[in-house]
């Protein structure tokens, strides 16, 4: 049977959409996650992904077009179904005389009707679920910021809501007072289920309550895991409350069971420009939230050590952790990638000698300082607009070769791994990149990093050089078509002009999609990169 989509809700916020383009036209088949269309939102364009499988029988909304949401945008069943009664027959016809009977029936039904649906009262506002990020189905509440009975003004944040890429904060967009609130702390629910009330203080809104859950999906139990907090649909909340309240039980740690930082967006700031780690500060806010004077007040304590749990000898132990969104989106991606994409692999080993001095002699230029990540992540910007086949993107019925260069960098984190994107790699400095790096590393560690710093790569890095790996190998972070991995500089010996001398080298692997790039393709960019890497003076002149 065919299955309609509609126009989706892609942010909290979205009442149209554009179809900036279509990745599959009528005709064509398609699983279940293939991105169907590319659609501009009133905050980005993000990618549409389909939740069915079959054929793509008709599309509704052509490229450049825009429709409210729930619009007809395709329509998706078996090859060769009749869709007709979709498109203008029976459905249009069922509509027109259901509309008719309601229209006949009014005077008898329409006090029941109105039992029925439950229409809101003046000035109460029902909160659902958001869609916070394009591939999300479902989201946990990690926190509630706001209790029942609470004020809310519009900007205030309501809750921290667990998607399966980031952990994001919720702000309010009406004022009113919390009269409901529908999921508990580490419930979960599909979009568009009841998330809480907001309406005029004394308001009854049980039977509202009551006929919406059972209509929405029916939460489940899970524990809420340490996420990436990135920013809400409105980058900033308009009121951030540090009024000083009686922590609940013992909770006064900046973490939760979760393992997640409860901070005021000035202590942030202010804790990233002190290099202060906010894991070791006690938060003496709302709840055990960090707050300026935390920061202010705050002295580093000597680091224990973490020590595994005592087993004793002979019995067997485990725990047992739920998979987090984050670490599901994780292991599916990579799987995904893994499975589809042919990796193959170069190896190559780099002279250091020249960089190394080159890093030297710009880090004695006051207030500078760069890294040989930085160095890498430029010499490669630089490669890859020489090789826009390396630069390249995999669809199922087109390539896509760049020509602008957005460089993704791993940033390893508590639950996972991240990769923000340095964009316009090309066209910055060598300090430029440093700072967007050593930037992009503390959002993420701080749990702030948003959705478009982790969007629209073409290329990336992984460096494990620092944790003393000599060489690995990376999986592909599709669509683009390669990875570079980053090893350690290690100093041995080495042959120069028929001598054997201690010199430094770094090896590095490229992994490509052979769909995208050939073996010499892939070569020919490495030999690119080396004359950049060892002589380091072509990137600035």
């Amino acid at each position: 049977m065919a299955e309609v989509i509609n126009m989706p809700r892609l942010s909290d916020t979205m009442e149209e959409g554009t179809v900036a383009s279509w990745l599959k036209k009528v005709g064509d088949k398609v699983e279940e996650g293939d991105i169907l269309a590319e659609i501009e939102t009133d905050k980005a364009t993000m990618e549409f992904e389909s939740f069915n499988e079959g054929t793509l029988l008709h599309i509704g909304i052509q490229e450049g077009e825009t429709a409210k949401v729930d619009t007809l945008l395709a329509i998706i069943g078996e090859e060769g179904e009749d869709i007709s009664g979709y498109l203008n027959g029976d459905a249009t016809s069922d509509v027109a005389e259901k509309t008719e009977d309601t229209t006949l029936e009014t005077s008898e039904s329409e006090s029941s009707d109105a039992d029925d649906t439950q229409e809101l009262p003046e000035g109460v506002t029902v909160v659902t679920m958001p869609r916070l990020s394009d591939t999300m189905e479902e989201g946990t509440v990690a926190s509630w910021l706001k209790n029942v009975g609470d004020e809310v003004e519009e900007g205030d944040i309501l809750a921290e809501i667990e998607t399966d890429k980031a952990t994001m904060e919720f702000e309010s967009f009406q004022s009113g007072n919390l009269l409901y609130i529908g999921l508990n702390e580490g419930e979960s629910a599909k979009v568009d289920s009841l998330l809480a009330i907001i309406g005029p203080e004394g308001t009854d809104v049980s039977n509202i309550a009551k006929n919406f859950k059972s209509e929405g999906a029916e939460a489940k139990k899970e524990t809420p895991k340490a996420e990436v907090k990135k920013e809400a649909p409105k980058a900033e909340p308009k009121k951030v409350e540090e009024k000083k309240e009686a922590p609940k039980a013992s909770v006064s740690n900046t973490t939760s069971t979760s393992g997640r930082i409860f901070a005021s967006p000035l202590a942030k700031k202010m804790a990233n420009e002190k290099g202060v780690d906010l894991n070791q500060v006690k938060g003496s806010g709302e709840n055990g939230r960090i707050v300026k004077k935390d920061i202010e007040n705050f002295t580093p304590a000597a680091q224990n050590t973490s020590v595994g749990k005592f087993v004793a000898t002979g019995q067997e132990d485990f725990d047992e952790v739920p998979n987090s969104n984050m670490r599901k989106a994780i292991a599916k991606n990579l799987a995904k990638s893994k499975f589809t994409a042919p990796h193959y692999y170069l190896n190559v080993e780099f002279d250091m000698e020249n960089a190394i001095a080159f890093r030297q002699q710009y880090n004695s230029i006051p207030d500078t300082k760069i890294s040989y990540n930085d160095m890498i992540v430029k010499a490669c910007a630089l490669a890859l607009k020489q090789h826009p086949q390396v630069n390249s993107q995999w669809f199922d019925d087109r390539m896509r070769l760049n020509n602008h260069v957005h460089i993704g960098v791993a940033v390893a984190v508590a639950d996972g791994l991240l990769v923000p994107v340095v964009k316009f790699a090309n066209e910055q400095s060598l300090p430029q990149i440093g700072a967007a790096v050593r930037e992009f590393a503390g959002k993420a560690r701080n749990k702030k990093l948003a959705l478009d710093e982790m969007e629209g790569s073409t290329f990336t890095v992984s460096n494990l050089g620092m944790f003393g790996i000599d060489s690995f190998t990376s999986i592909i972070n599709q669509p683009n078509s390669a990875i570079l991995s980053v090893g350690n500089i290690v100093e041995k010996p080495v042959v120069k002009n028929g001598q054997i001398v201690v010199g430094n080298t770094m090896k590095l692997c490229l992994a490509c999609d052979h769909r995208t790039v050939d073996g010499a393709t892939g070569a020919q960019f490495l030999q690119t990169l080396k004359g950049y890497i060892e002589n380091p003076l072509t990137m600035v002149v």
